[in-house]
């Protein structure tokens, strides 16, 4: 990977490569979840600090069937153990379903591939049962023309896996312990070998490059734009669409090229997205729309609502209906009741607005002392004129007027019109200063 990070942390669909092995296999509800690590030392077990697994490191390395023997103290004899690899980060939980179904015995992941260089061959006898598992390297010409191969990813009983793994050898071309050569005992302990194939390819690939990772970021993101497509979301282009997370659409959704939608987004009915959005961790209501370059990260938006072009909802912001933030304008920790609107260049920080509030071009609330965030609070048909500072914490009542070019630093009374202003003078004789001659 060419890379200071471990490959298994590497991102695909913005989660590191085992992070998705890690959410498959809870979905198993597994007795426990052991990640064995080599290369990258504490940087694994750090950055999955949180994902309940118990961390076991393999050194020295000296391969797949050496890596399983280092997870058996953490699982008991009565239970069946499930191999996995956190490069290969697409299996779905289908596929390892239908694999706990498969039967009693070793259960194997096979694939047929068109081109099967690099990967163990699954021999079967005559009958088609599978005899054992040969490696490219230690495979003959005629086993090299076996295009079923092995995933790697396998079931197995845990009392006969440990007992297999104790007798494995190291007399190959890599000098390595294959768990692969379980198979090969397994059949002469008269274990039933059973297979399993994914449903689709993508769901075994590897990652061991850049060049792989992309490859399977965009198979991915291809994959995610036809389940959208086939419950009827209208895609300007589904190749340019970015989902790291889940998106959740309702009817009728548009959504124009360039889009990234992180974390858990949810869309309601009619909801159209402008090209190069971003929306991150937020749920839009029914009939809004988001226009162009518009960043929506931890918020709540409210039903027919306009946002943007270029406008930025901070985490904390909610909308109710009808709401209009335009172009240039911030929004953070904010409640915006129905109908008002902020259509340029503001900034609106830790605020309460109400309804049917107008906030001018230029507004900005000043929630911050250098020390600690204040409120402001803004009544319900409150207007704000363009310019103006709003001082937290500080109060604008219900229906009040506040004067272009204002600085607000007190409460203002209901219906009424505040200024704050200095004198407004005129220079007689004053002259525009002038180029300098070259």
């Amino acid at each position: 990977m060419y890379s200071q990070r471990p490959k298994v942390l590497h991102e695909l669909a913005g989660k590191a490569l085992v992070q998705h092995v890690l959410d498959r296999a809870a979905e198993m509800q597994p007795q426990n979840i052991c990640v064995v690590y080599g290369f990258g030392g504490e940087q694994v077990p750090l950055a999955l600090q949180d994902s309940g697994a118990i961390f076991v490191l393999q050194e020295p390395q000296l391969g797949t069937g050496h890596a399983v023997q280092q997870a058996l103290p953490h699982v008991s004899d009565d239970s069946r153990t499930l191999v996995l690899y956190g490069d290969v980060p697409l299996i779905q939980h289908s596929t390892l379903h239908h694999m706990q179904q498969a039967g009693p015995g070793l259960v194997l992941l096979t694939v047929n591939l068109d081109n099967p260089t690099g990967y163990g061959r699954i021999v079967r006898n005559p009958e088609g049962d599978v005899q054992s598992i040969v490696e490219q390297k230690d495979a003959s010409p005629e086993q090299r023309e076996i295009t079923e191969v092995n995933t790697g990813i396998l079931l197995a009983p845990t009392r006969q896996l440990r007992a297999w793994l104790g007798k494995l050898q190291n007399n190959n071309a890599q000098g390595e312990y294959y768990l692969t050569d379980i198979v090969a005992m397994a059949v002469a302990d008269n274990i039933p070998v059973h297979t399993v194939q994914p449903a689709h390819h993508w769901e075994v690939e590897g990652i061991n490059s850049k060049i792989q990772l992309a490859a399977l970021e965009r198979t991915w993101q291809q994959v995610q734009a036809t389940h959208l497509l086939t419950q009827g979301v209208t895609l300007a282009d589904p190749a340019r669409l970015d989902i790291r997370g889940q998106l959740t659409c309702g009817q009728d959704v548009e959504i124009d090229v360039g889009c990234i939608f992180e974390g858990q987004v949810k869309l309601g009915d009619r909801v159209k997205v402008g090209a190069y959005s971003v929306v991150c961790n937020a749920t839009i209501a029914e009939d809004s729309r988001i226009a162009p370059y518009s960043h929506i990260d931890q918020s709540e938006v409210g039903r027919a609502c306009l946002i943007g072009p270029y406008a930025r909802l901070r985490p904390g912001t909610k909308l109710a209906d009808e709401v209009h933030i335009g172009n240039f304008v911030e929004i953070k920790n904010s409640d915006i009741a129905n109908g008002s609107k902020a259509n340029h260049l503001s900034y609106i920080g830790d605020t309460t607005v109400g309804s049917g509030v107008n906030i001018g071009a230029g507004t900005i609330t000043c929630n911050y002392d250098g020390a600690n965030k204040h409120r402001t609070v803004i009544g319900d048909g409150a207007f704000i004129g363009s310019d103006t500072q709003l001082v937290a914490p500080v109060t604008v009542g219900k229906g009040a007027t506040i004067g272009a070019g204002s600085t607000i630093t007190r409460d203002t009374p209901d219906n009424q019109l505040t200024l704050s202003r200095s004198k407004q003078i005129s220079i007689v004789g004053w002259q525009r200063p002038q180029k300098g001659k070259k």
